[in-house]
């Protein structure tokens, strides 16, 4: 019997020099991607993937459109070798696109010029304001949601039970901090991002971004597809749009999202793109889920044997 799978792509701070090499080493398909993207765009985010600097890779105009690269790439490796088709699909912040394009919403094309251009207008953003973020760990989520309401911040992220990302200037983020330490949370963790995504600070992007967003067609999905502004199940194209530009500035219910797409009655995950972060959340989340990793030439084998076995 064929296992019901559902599709998770990783977000921005997966990154690393040298994501997606070995799969354009060993893969056809997965060189195509990636020549497909440099085409489009006029410029080698192959040659940054594979060979950095990192200072450019962690830049968002970079490294928005690198991670989506790399995540398609692996996915067109994958099935190269065995014909997967998701029941679901979903993924973190940046990862939505990706999840989108393996859901049929967008072309490869399409996707790319849109996440290349939600990086540069996040980091148009990120320059006009002095953001931070900051990770808090193993806290009531209605402490964090008081304190950061009372500081004049914005909860960022939830992506797992014990992580809760706050967003927001950064003298303001960091009174955040001291009242969360104050009311005795042990570990706040300063994240080292450009500026304060998924906040009110990024809404000069998400408005520019709704007008881009607003020239493309989007096609109804077909499987369903997680939102992170919603943290459940989209199928309609234009909710889909406005979710998309929401997302900018809005609240990243991953947590949500996953336990919406276990609902759904998936036999297991692939977290498909650069690192295990994705995984790693999995474990806080339900460990009763097997989760696959699809990022290295490595995994592609075992994630083959897991859906045949």
């Amino acid at each position: 019997m064929n296992k019901r799978i559902g599709f998770m792509f990783a977000g921005q701070g997966a990154q690393f020099v040298g994501m997606g090499k070995d799969l354009a080493e060993v893969s056809s398909a997965a060189r195509e991607v990636f020549a497909d993207a440099d085409r489009t765009l006029g410029r080698s985010i192959s040659d940054l993937c594979f060979e950095g600097p990192a200072e450019k890779l962690t830049e968002s105009r970079n490294c928005q459109p690198a991670i989506y690269t790399v995540s398609l790439a692996a996915l067109a490796a994958l099935r190269d070798k065995f014909s997967v088709q998701p029941v679901i699909a979903g993924g973190l912040s940046l990862g939505e696109f990706a999840a989108l394009t393996a859901a049929g919403v967008l072309d490869f094309e399409t996707g790319i010029r849109l996440v290349a251009a939600r990086g540069e207008l996040m980091q148009e953003a990120c320059r006009n304001a002095d953001g931070a973020m900051a990770a808090v760990l193993n806290a009531d989520p209605a402490l964090v949601a008081e304190v950061a309401a009372r500081h004049d911040v914005d909860v960022a992220n939830e992506n797992c039970p014990g992580q809760i990302v706050i967003s927001g200037v950064r003298e303001r983020v960091r009174a955040a901090v001291t009242a969360l330490h104050e009311a005795g949370v042990q570990r706040v963790v300063p994240l080292k991002v450009d500026g304060a995504f998924h906040s009110r600070l990024m809404q000069p992007a998400a408005d520019r971004f709704r007008s881009a967003l607003a020239d493309v067609s989007l096609r109804p999905p077909t499987c369903p597809v997680v939102q992170n502004i919603e943290g459940g199940l989209v199928r309609d194209p234009e909710r889909i749009r406005d979710n998309l530009a929401a997302q900018v500035t809005g609240t990243v219910h991953w947590e949500q999202c996953v336990r919406a797409m276990i609902a759904s009655g998936v036999d297991g995950l692939i977290e498909i793109g650069p690192g295990r972060v994705l995984s790693g959340f999995m474990r806080r989340i339900d460990r009763s889920v097997p989760v696959w990793c699809l990022g290295t030439a490595a995994d592609l084998d075992k994630v083959v044997q897991a859906l045949t076995a």
